[in-house]
């Protein structure tokens, strides 16, 4: 019999409606805890939290905006009502946000991309810390990039700002509440086949330019990023906090 590497924990997934956030809500699930699933789609969600419960696993969606902060306090109050408490959080809603040049970006479009990248993450954490306090400890995971941290790419400044905000964050909030046994890490994943990426590549010729930025000459699948998370948020990563973990593919150093 497998040993399940969350057994007991609770565990919020932001962004739980498709791509890296679903599929690591399932393996959450899988793997033991129970989760709360957050998304603006609903009726994504009610199918997720079906074939969860279908799987054995206990799991509960609430639909609502990141950057709502009744929203992160709704969703820790799911938690801790619902399930006892809070162990993991994984801050994983994202957008691509206004892509072009810099100076054609609106003023409108940018503060929205920081909202629901940074202000989001930021939310999210204020109100998840404390209940991890009181379980004694916890982890805490955000999904940045490695756009604005090992790679610059023209056309991104909102995405890479947010993105790279949330890792000052992230080591920041490591700090601050290591002492109290709360880890918390960033994964940066490479290009990987989500309903995101496709907003932004839409042809072959796309597809086979972003592939050949990576070292190992392919993107990933939500599934192959999912098992870094599950990492981050288990024990076996006991004595990592404050760290950015690279799931790229060797994107940030290849040069061929």
């Amino acid at each position: 019999m497998t040993t399940k590497t969350l057994a007991d924990k609770v565990a919020i997934v932001t962004g739980a409606s498709s791509g890296i956030g679903r599929a690591t809500a399932l393996l959450f699930a899988q793997e033991g805890a129970k989760v709360v699933a957050a998304a603006r789609r609903q009726a994504e969600l009610d199918a997720l939290v079906a074939e969860i419960e279908a799987d054995g696993g206990e799991a509960v969606a609430l639909a609502g905006n990141v950057r709502d902060e009744a929203f992160a306090a709704a969703l820790v109050e799911t938690a801790t009502g619902r399930f006892g408490g809070l162990d993991i959080a994984f801050n994983n809603a994202g957008t691509l946000g206004p892509m072009g040049p810099t100076s054609e970006v609106l003023l409108a479009g940018w503060a929205e991309s920081l909202e629901i990248n940074l202000t989001g993450a930021f939310l999210g954490a204020k109100h998840q810390i404390p209940a991890m306090l009181e379980r004694g400890g916890g982890s805490v995971i955000f999904t940045s990039s490695f756009v604005g941290h090992t790679a610059g790419m023209p056309g991104t400044a909102a995405y890479a700002a947010g993105k790279a905000g949330m890792i000052g964050l992230m080591k920041t909030l490591a700090v601050e509440y290591g002492p109290q046994g709360i880890r918390v890490n960033a994964i940066l994943p490479g290009g990987t086949d989500t309903p995101m990426a496709h907003q932004m590549l839409d042809s072959e010729e796309a597809w086979a330019f972003v592939r050949g930025m990576h070292a190992l000459k392919r993107t990933s699948t939500p599934q192959e990023i999912a098992p870094s998370v599950l990492y981050l948020a288990s024990s076996a990563s006991g004595f990592t906090t404050g760290t950015t973990l690279l799931v790229d593919g060797g994107v940030s150093i290849n040069k061929t």
